[in-house]
């Protein structure tokens, strides 16, 4: 079975002939349950996510905030595995018909086998992977098991990243481009998203292919901004968040589906 990376690249262009930026959301498998997450997968697409990238919990998620990373330690410690995720991307993916990604640290994939995780992760209707914390001059040996099972392979650039490293980096890459910024907190926010158009701006004039931006959107107004200049707006703390202040599950999933769907009006009104 070939991977979905084109059901990830019809989703985007979709969303563009709609003049509209995708809606892209990340839940962390294995939380709080691994049913639960495969539940909360489904409510996010049908509340009107295009995209969902499902976590790969990890015990040193040194790029997650302290949302994801109290959700993770939910789930390692219910004793999630990868075999747990690749049914998680599977069940939602069956469901759902949406891509599918996911969003792994490298060592995980490193230990477990690239080919063995790549055709695995193919097998189950997965369209690729994020690796935040893959160097692109490290790479070759997963884009090579990537493109041999379809999967796409997603980097993150950053404010930092000066113009030639995107470049390198958005040559390898596929899919679309992980665009990282902050909010940051009240006061600051206009200069971060200052930064973020920036980040995109200059992205795109390496690239044709789609930029999406993880900003720390958490409601409709911040989707709306982000969905202004950008390809795709990513959100995950809030859903998890959604979850972690519900007084239980059934209300966490009607939480998660809800704000998926202010957030999807949100990205129509750019």
């Amino acid at each position: 079975m070939s991977g979905n990376v084109e059901l990830l690249n019809t989703a985007l262009a979709q969303a563009k002939a709609e003049d509209r930026a995708a809606l892209i959301a990340y839940l962390p498998a294995g939380f709080p349950t691994v049913d639960g997450a495969i539940e909360a997968v489904k409510e996010v697409v049908a509340g009107g996510a295009d995209i969902v990238e499902v976590g790969l919990p990890h015990s040193d998620p040194v790029l997650d905030g302290p949302v994801i990373q109290t959700a993770d330690d939910i789930a390692l410690r219910g004793g999630v595995k990868i075999a747990d995720v690749m049914r998680t991307v599977r069940e939602a993916h069956e469901a759902t018909g949406a891509p599918i990604l996911v969003m792994t640290y490298w060592n995980p994939i490193d230990r477990y086998g690239v080919e063995r995780f790549t055709a695995e992760l193919a097998e189950a209707g997965g369209a690729g992977c994020i690796l935040p914390d893959l160097p692109v001059q490290e790479s070759e040996l997963w884009r090579e098991h990537a493109d041999k099972h379809g999967l796409a392979t997603v980097f993150v650039v950053a404010p930092s990243s000066k113009d030639e490293r995107l470049a390198t980096i958005t040559a390898a890459g596929s899919g679309f481009v992980y665009a990282a910024s902050l909010m940051g907190v009240t006061g600051t926010r206009d200069s971060v998203g200052d930064q973020a158009q920036d980040l995109v701006r200059r992205t795109r004039a390496t690239t044709d292919l789609p930029v999406c931006v993880g900003l720390g959107v958490s409601n409709a107004r911040q989707a709306a901004e982000v969905a202004g200049f950008a390809d795709g707006v990513i959100v995950g703390s809030a859903f998890v968040k959604a979850m972690l202040d519900a007084p239980d599950e059934a209300a966490g999933l009607a939480a998660v589906r809800s704000l998926a769907g202010e957030l999807a009006e949100g990205v129509r009104k750019r």
